[in-house]
């Protein structure tokens, strides 16, 4: 009798403990915050608005991310992506950009010019060629081909600045959004799906044929469907110098909620490059399954737009360097 009814209690404690498992997985799906989109610095509240044209109405996260991100490549009041982007030393503007969707396809385009979108050139590279990444002459003989339009970039803007820089020809970026800021680009979509894009012109006055950590996945930009996706801006080297997007999603795979994986990677970053800490800026934008976000950079500056059912708004990043 004894034992039939410590049976039942097992048995009742088994069925009691898979129920609360059950009611726990629902209550979690209720929370998933979705859509959701995010994008680095002041101009992506502008690139949001776009993409959420797509979310809202129950669209993919890849269209949403390319279509966000085209906004400001086509605008040439943007002096750090797309057209009107500031040129290399020698005044010639190149361009690099990459996009990931959920199931880990992935496109990229890098010292790519003459073309005013090249977030669109990187969806073409992923779902038209067998390989992922296409530079410079074999890029643009690829867009061409394509169908995209070749014109000039260098803005009279953009120019001008230029030719005053040639005067001293000193090479010392400023840190945040001055001249070497990335559009980058995640989304949540109602599906549940992941993708991101991530684009720019890199910094300004470069040697030709320098890439930064935007166009390279990994670096710039990851997405795994199973956990989240992370875009990066800043200083491309030292993103490139520990694999940062890639790191924070392996973060968030650890159990690491958004910020603190973000946080966790600026702080290698800074560990590394202590001695020249003042001089660079990096920050980090994750997203994770449950539409939870979070944002962390090396110092104060760096600013990310959200936008969900409750509105696009502009949010300042937490940072280490006081």
């Amino acid at each position: 009798m004894k034992t039939q009814s410590r049976r039942n209690f097992i048995k009742n404690g088994t069925l009691s403990i898979s129920a609360l498992g059950l009611l726990r997985q629902a209550a979690l799906a209720q929370e998933v915050q979705k859509p959701i989109v995010l994008s680095t610095w002041r101009f992506g509240l502008q690139a949001n608005a776009e993409a959420w044209k797509i979310l809202s109405t129950g669209g993919q996260a890849l269209d949403a991310v390319e279509q966000g991100v085209r906004l400001v490549e086509l605008d040439p009041n943007e002096r750090s992506v797309g057209y009107g982007g500031r040129p290399d030393r020698d005044g010639r503007v190149t361009l690099d950009a990459c996009i990931m969707d959920h199931e880990l396809n992935i496109g990229s385009v890098a010292c790519l010019e003459h073309i005013k979108n090249p977030i669109s050139v990187a969806r073409a590279v992923m779902q038209k060629t067998p390989h992922v990444m296409l530079v410079g002459e074999g890029a643009l003989t690829f867009a061409l081909s394509q169908g995209f339009k070749k014109e000039n970039l260098l803005t009279p803007e953009s120019e001008k600045e230029w030719r005053e820089w040639l005067k001293t020809s000193q090479y010392q970026p400023p840190v945040n959004i001055e001249n070497h800021d990335t559009i980058g680009m995640i989304a949540l979509d109602q599906a549940g799906n992941l993708s991101g894009a991530c684009t720019t012109s890199g910094l300004a006055y470069k040697m030709h044929g320098r890439i930064g950590d935007s166009p390279i996945i990994g670096a710039g930009l990851y997405v795994d469907n199973e956990v989240g996706a992370a875009t990066a801006t800043g200083h491309g080297e030292e993103v490139i110098r520990i694999a940062g997007c890639h790191l924070v999603v392996e973060l968030m795979r650890q159990g690491r909620a958004p910020e603190e994986a973000c946080k966790e990677a600026v702080e290698r970053v800074y560990k590394k490059q202590r001695k020249k800490i003042r001089d660079i800026q990096v920050g980090f934008l994750a997203l994770n399954k449950e539409g939870i976000y979070g944002s962390f950079c090396l110092q104060k500056g760096f600013n990310y737009a959200v936008h969900n059912k409750d509105g696009n708004r502009l949010l300042n990043a937490d940072y280490k360097v006081q």
